[in-house]
């Protein structure tokens, strides 16, 4: 059959009739849109600046920290050699920025600070001699921890004879100190799908639980007043680490040791700076209350689980919302309230420098 001017009729059989070129092509395309789209959703999700919107693939559009925090000026964030000293500090992620720190140098005193995991999680009985050899001659040494990894430093330590590690303290921080949030930048470092897990990620977050394909180890939970504690979009809940109470509670003996410690140490002065979790600090101010108690009653310290119970009510973003640390803010005031620690352990001596 032919049309008017002898044009032949396509049979009705292969009118719409999908050829394999046709087939392959649009299986392209959709995979390309599907592709682009995953890509410009990832490109256009926010870097994360909170280790907890890191690890649970939350966004911190939604859940991190908007207020500016205060300047520290760099010359106050620098450390001195170890044989320099007026105070050794050895702690962890907390004192990793050494804004608290600063306190302690601005009113004269020199700090060298050395971390944990350089000293196999561990402080031995040889601790005093140990400290001789690259030359201290300070006045007190600061053993800060945070809460939820004081039992296990405190296992280590129990049957410690000597220190193997050498003692080296950095002048530089391991990590600097946050004064306004980051800038918009495009994600191009992370996987093609991390934009629409983010947002899976959130919307569970946001509804108060936790995605199958999400982190546990994250978790968002209403906060008592939490307008009044953060400065985040979803600020009646924050970002908490379940991990703070998988590993449990400080106990008395935990105390009973620290306290062992600095006697064996005796007469080095020793003063044991132990940091709350956040999940204590905002969730459940009564964790290991028995050990604060004895922590207290021996004098090893500072009560810094009380600090905390002040400072979230008179700080906003105390702790940042979308990060197991204190702020920069928070730990301005932690430092100003070690530095009244520092002065009644030490009589009030003032720092050579001073």
């Amino acid at each position: 059959m032919s049309a008017p001017g002898g044009v032949p009729c396509a049979r009705p059989s292969e009118r719409g009739q999908v050829t394999p070129a046709s087939l392959w092509l649009s299986i392209f395309l959709a995979g390309f849109v599907v592709i682009a789209g995953l890509l410009l959703q990832t490109l256009l999700t926010p870097i994360p600046y909170g280790d907890l919107a890191r690890i649970g693939r939350i966004s911190d559009h939604d859940f991190g920290w908007r207020d500016a925090q205060p300047h520290v000026a760099p010359a106050e964030l620098e450390g001195v050699p170890v044989a320099e000293a007026d105070i050794l500090v050895i702690g962890d992620s907390f004192s990793a920025t050494h804004v608290w720190q600063s306190r302690l140098q601005r009113a004269g005193y020199g700090v060298a600070t050395v971390f944990w995991d350089s000293l196999d999680e561990r402080l031995c009985g040889d601790f005093g001699r140990w400290l001789v050899g690259p030359g201290f001659r300070g006045k007190l040494v600061i053993v800060e921890s945070v809460e939820r990894f004081v039992a296990i430093r405190m296992g280590h330590m129990q049957a410690c004879e000597r220190m193997d590690k050498p003692l080296s303290a950095p002048a530089a921080q391991r990590a600097r100190p946050s004064e306004q949030v980051p800038a918009f930048a495009l994600n191009w470092d992370a996987q093609l799908i991390s934009g629409w897990l983010t947002a899976r990620c959130t919307r569970a977050a946001v509804a108060g639980r936790v995605d199958s394909e999400c982190d546990s180890q994250a978790v968002a939970r209403p906060v008592e007043d939490g307008c009044k504690r953060f400065s985040h979009r979803h600020c009646n809940s924050a970002l908490f680490l379940a991990g703070d109470l998988d590993l449990g509670e400080m106990t008395p003996g935990h105390a009973a040791q620290m306290h062992a410690f600095n006697r064996a140490q005796s007469p080095l002065p020793i003063l044991w700076m132990v940091v709350p979790n956040k999940w204590t600090a905002y969730l459940a101010p009564a964790h290991s209350q028995a050990f604060v108690t004895e922590f207290v009653r021996r004098d090893l310290g500072p009560d810094l689980f009380a600090f905390a119970q002040a400072q979230k009510a008179r700080l906003r973003d105390f702790y940042y919302p979308n990060d197991t640390h204190i702020s920069t803010q928070g730990q301005l005031a932690l430092g100003e309230r070690m530095l009244q620690s520092v002065r009644q352990k030490l009589g009030a001596v003032e720092p050579d420098g001073g």
